[in-house]
């Protein structure tokens, strides 16, 4: 008994906290949402009355066989339906627009969340996953937690008004017939626990559609041209097939409650209708209490037989609610200090000391990394795949944090800064950037909202892309679609280029910007950067060795350590060196033996 008592209660913890958090979105506009719930009482409170009316009709004119007073019962039953429909519709309609404006609130609430996620949630996040809940539960929690709150508050204002009918009628029947209405709700109290596994499994494989389908948009022409419609089409319906089997076991598991509330309910009335006649036998109550009675208790009874599904709607909001809430609640992985240094202008550099990082707990990808970069510097990194030299550069704008140690500029540590201000004071040009759907001004834009078309055409010369512009009939104005799908590889890196002109930031990190080009594109690209980085401290991150011999330092960063650092010159004369053999391997044939004669083929970069 005190574990159901302490479920119970949890369950009533539940429903009022979830409601605390719902009030800073209702608060607005609380009067027209206070408004819709108050319809509610008169909606449900008239549905007792032609349970109520139905006494004197029966016992003047069915068993007086009278017409002297009742004969407007009939018209005042009208009335009161007619006012009920229009109060309902009211309701309906209040219901709906707080319902629209909740959804939209809590909606913009979410996205801006998003927004500020950092990126480590992302990378551990599937496209699926992130519309489903920061779209579909909005709705859900929003738009089924008012129908059903405004649903049970009908109901429970209709029942108060039936239950006093009961009992106006007669009290031992109506003592039954809670009784009754007690055992039929009782199963209703395991709907959640029935619910919970079977609901985070359900959204599991809603999210996995979700993103089925945004992997086939995204890469309809690697579905094409390696003839993948067949697998995609298998791993699809498989999906399907699993929400089906979820949608049937959450069937199973509660649609037992409606058939059981019905055999209650039965023999609740089959009781009522034995005590009742034997009342009416022994004088204690007339046909006119009966009739009037049954009436009300069959217009009790008969929407619980449905409540059930009410009863699930409801938890899949308080889920919904709970999952939304996770998400705004969330703590940031990127703290900002209450009250943070400011960044003017950067005057001596960047620093690494004593850098470490892990993605996952445990697992180290760098490991005391040591870097000074002076103002105005060109610092190239190089090394192999995974090695760590793209992680290094992300701490600079604080994609991550670092575990140990601390990045620095002007000897002070970044999470000292305001966020917004630091990133201000980086331009990053990733090797594949992202287009937004519009147009390339709106695009170039983004770098510097602010900027003049002056601004705009210098931006466009200095990323070479004034030919290319002019070429288009629209010109800057061109629609590029969505991420930039109808502009080539050189070109939607120009644009990237041109756009961090424009932002103009002190410091710029190119991550391996050119690598996806071809020798052609990526000249015209080279002179862009060459452009960009004048007076800049640049970080660049590249795997052909041709555009970094001339930065004045180069990193060589292995397994995540610093393993040489240097100028081209001075890392060449290293014997064995890894930047030498990386060198070698780039720019020099093998050697081939002819007899006894080598020779080697000339530098080919």
């Amino acid at each position: 008994m005190k574990k159901f008592d302490l479920r119970q209660a949890m369950d009533r913890n539940q429903f009022i906290m979830n409601y605390k958090r719902m009030w800073p979105f209702i608060k607005p506009f609380w009067p027209m949402a206070l408004l819709s719930l108050l319809i509610c009482v008169p909606v449900g409170s008239l549905d007792a009355v032609i349970a109520l009316f139905l006494k004197p009709y029966t016992d003047v004119v069915v068993v007086g066989k009278s017409m002297e007073s009742p004969w407007y019962i009939p018209i005042l039953i009208v009335g009161f339906t007619t006012v009920q429909g229009l109060l309902n519709f009211g309701g309906s309609y209040l219901n709906a627009w707080v319902g629209g404006r909740l959804t939209m609130g809590l909606k913009a609430k979410l996205y801006e969340k998003l927004l500020k996620i950092e990126p480590s949630y992302f990378d551990k996040t599937t496209s699926g996953e992130m519309l489903f809940r920061f779209s579909s539960d909005a709705e859900l929690a929003c738009s089924g937690l008012l129908g059903n709150l405004k649903s049970f508050l009908t109901r429970i204002c209709s029942s108060i008004a039936l239950v006093g009918v009961l009992l106006y009628n007669s009290w031992q029947l109506s003592i039954l017939a809670i009784v009754i209405l007690v055992v039929a709700v009782a199963p209703l109290t395991k709907v959640k626990k029935l619910l919970t596994s079977l609901v985070t499994r359900n959204n599991s494989c809603m999210f996995q559609l979700n993103t089925t389908y945004n992997e086939t948009f995204a890469g309809n022409r690697t579905i094409a041209a390696y003839n993948l419609q067949e697998r995609q089409n298998s791993r699809f319906t498989q999906l399907l097939n699993d929400v089906f089997t979820l949608t049937v076991a959450m069937t199973r598991r509660t649609a037992w409650i409606t058939p059981f509330m019905h055999f209650v309910i039965s023999i609740g009335l089959g009781l009522a209708i034995a005590l009742g006649s034997w009342l009416i036998v022994q004088g204690t109550i007339s046909a006119g209490n009966f009739v009037s009675f049954i009436t009300a208790l069959l217009m009790l009874y008969t929407p619980l037989k449905n409540i059930t599904n009410v009863a699930v709607s409801v938890q899949q909001s308080f889920l919904a609610i709970d999952r939304v809430f996770s998400i705004l609640e969330r703590p940031s992985q990127l703290e900002e200090k209450a009250d943070p240094v400011p960044l003017p202008a950067i005057k001596r550099g960047v620093t690494f000391e004593h850098v470490c990082f892990e993605y996952n707990e445990g697992v180290e990808v760098l490991h005391d990394i040591n870097l000074d970069v002076r103002v105005g510097e060109m610092l190239a990194l190089v090394g192999n795949s995974g090695g760590g030299k793209s992680t290094l550069v992300s701490l600079i704008p604080r994609f991550y944090d670092v575990s140990k140690g601390s990045v620095k500029i002007d000897g002070v540590d970044i999470r000292d800064f305001n966020l917004r201000d630091l990133r201000q004071h980086i331009a990053v040009v990733f090797q594949d950037n992202f287009l937004f759907d519009g147009t390339i001004r709106e695009n170039i834009l983004l770098g510097n909202p602010s900027a003049t078309d002056e601004d705009v055409e210098k931006a466009l010369r200095s990323a070479c892309l004034n030919d290319f512009i002019a070429s288009l009939d629209k010109g800057v104005d061109t629609y590029i679609g969505e991420r930039g799908v109808m502009l080539s590889g050189g070109q939607k890196q120009r644009v990237a280029i041109a756009r961090a002109f424009l932002k103009n930031a002190p410091i710029v990190i190119l991550d391996e910007a050119t690598s996806a080009l071809d020798n052609k594109s990526e000249e015209i690209v080279q002179r862009a950067i060459d452009n960009l980085m004048r007076d800049k401290t640049v970080f660049v991150i590249a795997h052909r060795l041709s555009t970094v011999k001339n930065a004045n330092r180069i990193a060589v960063i292995n397994e995540g350590h610093l393993a040489e650092l240097g100028t081209h010159e001075e890392l060449m004369e290293i014997p064995g060196g890894q930047y030498r053999t990386l060198y070698d391997m780039q720019f020099k044939a093998p050697i081939v033996h002819h007899g006894e004669t080598e020779e080697r083929a000339e530098e080919v970069a």
